[in-house]
């Protein structure tokens, strides 16, 4: 399988799973059809800017994606200072326009910062529009977007 199904589906795995190690992570990308080796495995997670954090739950660690105050995002961060242009909600939707061309790279960042309560993203060339259940998570998410941007 595809390289963007097998990390897709890691992303998934992470989301509702506690995966401690990359062989957890192997065993159920294996039960799930996806043929793989601990060294591709190795390859997605650091592609995907996966990190291990310590879990309330069960006080182990897990797999996660970096959030927006972490070292390794500061990157990313820096794309969205210098990329959006302005933010607005419409209904239970966030709207944020970008520079010319740059509106992929702005959603791949707003989607590494697992918002709560996001349905999904899609993108044009110069705008993402992000989805959410309602208008209230649309606007704490808006809040939460703007204070990244004035930090």
């Amino acid at each position: 399988m595809a390289r963007s199904a097998r990390q897709s589906k890691i992303l998934e795995l992470i989301s509702l799973n506690e995966i401690e190690t990359q062989e957890d992570l192997v065993s159920k990308l294996r039960a799930g059809k996806f043929d793989v080796t601990q060294a591709t495995i190795s390859r997605d997670i650091k592609e995907l800017g996966l990190i291990k954090i310590l879990s309330n739950e069960s006080g182990k660690y897990k797999y996660s994606l970096a959030d927006a105050n972490s070292h390794t995002s500061n990157k990313y961060i820096y794309l969205l200072k210098e990329s959006v242009i302005s933010i607005k909600t419409v209904k239970n939707f966030v709207v944020i326009r970008t520079l010319n061309g740059l509106a992929s790279c702005v959603c791949n960042v707003v989607g590494k910062l697992n918002f709560d309560n996001s349905l999904g993203s899609t993108f044009g060339d110069d705008t993402v529009m992000i989805i959410f259940t309602d208008s209230s998570d649309a606007e704490y998410s808006l809040n939460k977007l703007q204070n990244i941007l004035d930090s």
